[in-house]
C-alpha cells in the first residue's frame, strides 16, 4: 500500500473537518521510531500531541494490557466495579499536588476530563460562572470549545456555546502581558461581567499547550490562588499536556508553591490508550450525587492497567529528571543558533516541555510561513514537529522521554539545519 493511495481513500471516506496533518500514514512504532507503510523511518517529536511520554510500546505497558486482555476487557466501573480502578485512584491520589486527603475519578479524554471538573465545580459551589483563559485550550466538546481562548480551527461554525464562561489575559512576556496586568484582568471580569460570587472556579493551564507553551510565572500562580481564596472560588489546573513527568514534575503545578482544588489528566496519564482523570480534594470531589460521575467507558480496565504500568514506567526509569536533562540540551541547542536565525523571538521551556517562537525579523509580526518551513525541511530530515499557538507561529517538542541519546542527538542536528538553512 502506497501513502498516496491511502491519502485518496481518506477524502473519500472521511469529512475534511478532521484534519489530518501528514501525508503519510502510520505501519508501526517503537519507543521514538515511527515508520510508515512505504517503510521510511520518521523521529517522532510530536508522540501523538504529547501521549506517548513514554515511548511507543513501552514493553511494561504492553506487558500490563496483555495480561488484563486475558482477564476481561470490559464490565463498566459503575456496574461492576474492579480492584484496579481503585488501586490507580490510590496512587493518583497519593502523588497529586493537592491539599489534604484527596480523591480521583477516571474518564476516557481530556475534554471529558475538563468538563466533569467543571460539574464537580459548580456542584460544590452551588456557581455558575467559569473563567479560563486567552489562548487555552481544553478541548472540543461544546463546554470546552466555550472554555477554550482560541477561535480557529476549534470554534468556527459550532456557536453558540453554553454561557457564563470568561476569558482573561494570560501572562505573556514577549506579548507585553504581566503577571499583574493578567491579574488585572480578571478583576476587570468580576467589575464588567460576573461578580466573584458567581464564579465557580478558574481554570488554568500552568503551561498553556496549544496557546503555545505559555509558561505561568509563579507570582501569577500566586495571585490566582489568592484571588480563589479570597472570592471562594475553586482553582481547576489542566495538566492535559503538562502531566506525567513532561515538565520535570509528575504535574506541573508542582512546580509552584501553591496547589490547586481539582487537577485534570490525560494525554501520557496510561501511554496512548484512552484514560482521563480528575483529581481533586475529598469533599470537593464528594459534592456530585451518586450517579453524577461516570461514563460507559469511563476507567475502562485495558486503560487503566497501562496507567499503573505507566506509574512505574516514571518512577523506575527516573522519566522526571531525564525530562529536565533533556529539555535542557534542547533548550542549549536553540540558544547556540538562535544568532543565526533572526526569526526565533523567543525559546520557553518547562522540563521537556519546550518551545520556539518565531516573527517576521523585518516586521516583529508572528510568522507562521518560517513555522512551517522549519516543519518541512526538518519532516524531509526525518524528524516529524508540530506547531501551536494562536497564530500558529510556535513549534512544540513533545519527544518521549525515554528516547535513546544518540537518535535524539540526531533530532537536534536536524533541528539546527531546519533553523538556519
Amino acid at each position: 500500500m502506497k501513502n498516496n493511495e491511502l491519502n485518496e481513500r481518506r477524502l473519500q471516506a472521511t469529512p475534511r473537518g478532521i484534519g489530518v496533518m501528514c501525508g503519510f500514514y502510520a505501519d508501526k512504532a517503537e519507543n521514538a521510531t515511527l515508520w510508515d507503510v512505504e517503510g521510511r523511518e520518521v523521529i517522532d517529536f510530536a508522540a501523538g500531541i504529547a501521549v506517548l511520554n513514554t515511548g511507543h510500546r513501552h514493553p511494561k505497558v504492553i506487558a500490563a494490557i496483555e495480561k488484563q486482555l486475558q482477564a476481561f476487557t470490559h464490565t463498566a466501573y459503575q456496574i461492576v466495579p474492579y480492584e484496579s480502578y481503585v488501586t490507580l485512584a490510590e496512587r493518583i491520589n497519593a502523588r497529586v499536588p493537592i491539599e489534604g486527603p484527596a480523591k480521583t475519578a477516571f474518564f476516557s479524554t481530556g475534554a471529558e476530563a475538563v468538563e466533569n471538573a467543571v460539574k464537580i465545580a459548580r456542584a460544590y459551589t452551588k456557581r455558575p460562572g467559569l473563567i479560563t483563559f486567552g489562548g487555552a485550550f481544553h478541548g472540543r466538546t461544546f463546554m470546552t470549545m466555550a472554555l477554550t481562548g482560541k477561535v480557529a480551527p476549534y470554534k468556527l461554525g459550532f456557536g453558540p456555546f453554553p454561557g457564563s464562561v470568561y476569558h482573561a489575559q494570560y501572562p505573556n512576556t514577549l506579548h507585553g502581558v504581566s503577571s499583574q496586568e493578567a491579574l488585572k484582568s480578571l478583576e476587570r471580569i468580576f467589575k464588567a461581567d460576573i461578580a466573584p460570587d458567581q464564579v465557580a472556579a478558574i481554570l488554568v493551564e500552568p503551561v498553556q499547550g496549544e496557546g503555545g507553551f505559555n509558561v505561568a510565572p509563579a507570582d501569577f500562580m500566586q495571585g490566582l490562588r489568592a484571588l480563589c481564596d479570597t472570592h471562594g472560588i475553586l482553582l481547576i489546573a489542566d495538566e492535559v499536556q503538562t502531566g506525567f513527568a513532561r515538565t520535570g514534575k509528575l504535574f506541573s503545578m508542582e512546580h509552584h508553591c501553591v496547589k490547586p482544588d481539582l487537577i485534570t489528566m490525560a494525554k501520557s496519564l496510561a501511554g496512548g490508550m484512552p484514560l482521563s482523570a480528575v483529581s481533586g480534594r475529598a469533599e470537593v470531589m464528594d459534592a456530585p450525587a451518586p450517579g453524577g460521575l461516570g461514563g460507559t467507558y469511563a476507567g475502562n480496565p485495558l486503560a487503566i492497567a497501562a496507567a499503573l504500568a505507566v506509574l512505574d514506567v516514571i518512577d523506575e526509569e527516573d522519566l522526571c529528571t531525564r525530562a529536565s536533562h533533556l529539555g535542557h540540551h534542547l533548550v542549549e541547542v536553540l540558544n547556540k543558533v538562535r544568532s543565526g536565525c533572526p526569526f526565533i523571538a523567543d525559546i520557553r521551556s518547562q522540563g521537556s516541555m519546550v518551545a520556539v517562537e518565531f516573527n517576521d525579523p523585518q516586521t516583529g509580526q508572528p510568522s507562521p510561513e518560517f513555522t512551517r518551513q522549519v516543519q518541512e525541511r526538518a519532516l524531509a530530515e526525518g524528524l516529524l514537529l508540530l506547531s501551536c499557538g494562536v497564530h500558529g507561529n510556535v513549534i512544540r517538542f513533545l519527544y518521549p522521554l525515554t528516547i535513546p541519546e544518540a537518535q535524539f542527538r540526531k533530532a537536534l542536528d536536524i533541528i539546527s539545519a531546519a533553523l538556519t538553512r
